[in-house]
């Protein structure tokens, strides 16, 4: 009776890799590496990044399968009278479990990385005591939270190390294969379980009760990670309502990108921030060198932009309640617009998140300001029209096409008001967008919005492809090329300087206890780009930031303006710190007006 089965173990150890993991150092860092035996001589193959995951699970089911063929083959098929069974022990898991020896070596490759600052957090819910509740650890892909689960593994003892298991899930898995595997899990006392890519299986946003409810409440410490944000967003209101604890993992700010990666710039932050890709090629890992980050050309943005932000929408929409959430976009979503749209909105959202942008014909910010400044420039070497002789219809139609947005008359269902609302609604969900406030100095004035995007490569992404779009215009590759790089460069600064002003102005919000409060201050000629307002005294502080090396003094008419500053003293109080913020050194003025750099004031917060 066992024939059939034992030949069919046999048949899949003759696919699977022979040998075993050994580690070796390469440059102080452990290296998992397969070994075996071949003609009498130890052979190694070093275990790319990429390949590991595979790997592991097949040397685990390697194991599983050997020790299952070694019972089968111990019992006597011609005895049954004995009473062995002859039926193999279904001691086997349904879903991608790994424990043990392959846990332990699978979480060494991540010994040496710097913890986020959310680690501390997970350490909270692992070492504390919260009876009935899960963990959710969630974000954008490409934000650490299979690091951080990993590092978490490491932190163990090596009692509870035995105890612990890491299971990823597959979109062929499902609740009732976890189930089986958690009830297993249980009856052996394993209590610690690290679910990575919970968001996969189709019923987990209707079934995630399921984690909480009985076997949280049984003892275990579960943690679900999951690149489908919206998802655990979901289930936060549903099936985990007030039993789950929850981690962010999405939004990085400059500070922790300094301290996790090494990279103390802000224009490489603005190039590449919202993602930990770019840092990882610190590690001394060929398999993570700068290609593969996140926002190194428009086409990698893009497709992190769909693989990350819509697919985890259209996902996230399609697995709860029957689709009930798409509401208004599943008209967008069944007609294949609902990428373009959300492109269309990623584009607008570090300056304005206007109805008007989404139904007018796309127009370029970053184009048209920097026609202005070019004609403005006060040295005459670097004064051009050159970006006024251009076609620029041409030249946004191009664009439109780079970044798969549709006008209005060439789609085939319209973006209505209903769409941009539900569109903003789970972007803000994903932790992408913030809501930053603006106001005007009048006295019958009301705060206006002010949208700020917390993933800045993304955006930067988006006007380097203006710039290569103009490159390969006919008619401006026919002016000369000092104008050309002119133009160019002076695009790029444009929105370098805009980006990091929105970086200020957000890590400021976000950092200021709750009796201060940060804001962009409008005049009627001029602005403020950042006031502190501190509630506690009736004080406040005026900042102008600059994208700028040098200290001049036009970067600061606005703080000497007295109609401006006894504008805003009438309403908030005393001004008490006039500064600029710029990337040149630190220093005060003659003037009172103080000049901070910008790296060094980011790190303080």
């Amino acid at each position: 009776m066992n024939e059939p089965r034992i030949a069919e173990i046999e048949r899949q150890l003759e696919e699977l890799p022979v040998g075993y993991l050994v580690y070796k150092k390469i440059k102080g860092k452990s290296q998992p590496y397969l070994q075996w035996t071949e003609n009498g001589h130890t052979v190694s193959k070093y275990i790319k990044i990429a390949e590991r995951e595979e790997i592991f699970r097949k040397i685990t089911l390697r194991k599983t399968l050997q020790a299952e063929l070694k019972k089968l083959k111990a019992v006597n098929p011609s005895t049954p009278s004995l009473g062995v069974s002859t039926e193999p022990e279904t001691d086997y898991f349904h879903t991608h479990v790994l424990r043990g020896e392959e846990l332990l070596m699978m979480t060494s490759s991540v010994k040496g990385y710097h913890k986020r600052d959310c680690f501390s957090l997970l350490h909270k819910y692992v070492r504390g005591n919260y009876p009935g509740k899960v963990c959710l650890l969630y974000g954008l892909r490409r934000t650490g939270k299979t690091t951080l689960l990993f590092q978490m593994v490491n932190e163990l003892s090596y009692e509870e190390l035995s105890q612990a298991v890491y299971i990823k899930a597959r979109t062929t898995d499902s609740m009732t294969d976890m189930n089986h595997d958690l009830k297993m899990l249980a009856s052996s006392g394993y209590r610690y379980v690290f679910l990575d890519e919970v968001t996969l299986m189709d019923d987990f946003i209707d079934g995630a009760a399921l984690f909480s409810d009985v076997y949280a409440m049984m003892g275990m410490k579960i943690i679900l990670s999951g690149t489908d944000s919206l998802g655990f967003w979901f289930t936060m209101s549903q099936e985990l309502y007030d039993r789950a604890f929850l981690i962010h993992t999405t939004y990085i700010p400059f500070h922790e990108y300094v301290r996790v990666l090494g990279i103390r710039n802000i224009d490489e932050y603005i190039c590449y921030g919202g993602t930990l890709r770019m840092g990882e090629t610190d590690f001394d890992d060929e398999d993570l060198l700068s290609p593969e980050a996140s926002f190194r050309d428009d086409e990698s943005t893009r497709r992190y932009i769909d693989t990350a932000i819509c697919k985890n929408i259209r996902h996230s929409l399609a697995c709860c309640k029957d689709g009930e959430y798409f509401r208004h976009l599943r008209e967008l979503y069944e007609a294949g617009e609902l990428t373009g749209a959300i492109n269309r909105i990623i584009e607008s959202m570090n300056h304005q998140f206007l109805i008007s942008t989404q139904t007018r014909a796309f127009k370029s910010h970053d184009l048209g300001s920097a026609a202005e400044l070019l004609r403005k420039q006060a040295d005459p070497e670097k004064r051009t029209d050159i970006l006024d002789r251009i076609d620029r219809e041409a030249i946004t139609r191009k664009l439109m096409e780079m970044l798969e947005i549709r006008n209005r008359e060439d789609q085939t269902i319209g973006i209505k008001k209903a769409h941009v609302e539900e569109i903003r609604e789970y972007l803000k969900a994903l932790d992408l967008v913030v809501d930053l406030p603006s106001e005007t100095a009048f006295s019958d004035s009301t705060p206006s919005e002010y949208v700020i995007f917390t993933q800045p490569g993304m955006r930067y992404s988006q006007a380097q492809a203006l710039v290569h779009v103009l490159m390969k215009d006919p008619l401006f590759s026919s002016f000369s090329l000092k104008e050309r790089d002119l133009a160019c460069e002076r695009i790029l600064e444009d929105v370098r300087g805009r980006m990091m002003e929105d970086i200020v102005l957000l890590e400021t919000s976000r950092a200021l206890p709750k009796d201060r409060r940060a804001f962009k201050l409008i005049f009627a000629r001029a602005e403020f780009d950042m006031l502190i307002v501190n509630k506690s005294n009736y004080t406040c502080e005026a900042y102008e930031i600059k994208h700028s090396m040098e200290a001049v003094s036009r970067q600061y008419r606005t703080l000497l303006s007295p109609e401006d500053c006894t504008a805003a003293e009438h309403i908030y109080g005393p001004i008490t710190r006039k500064c600029v913020i710029y990337r040149g050194k630190s220093q005060p003025m003659d003037n009172g007006i103080e000049y901070m750099n910008v790296e060094e004031y980011l790190e303080r917060l």
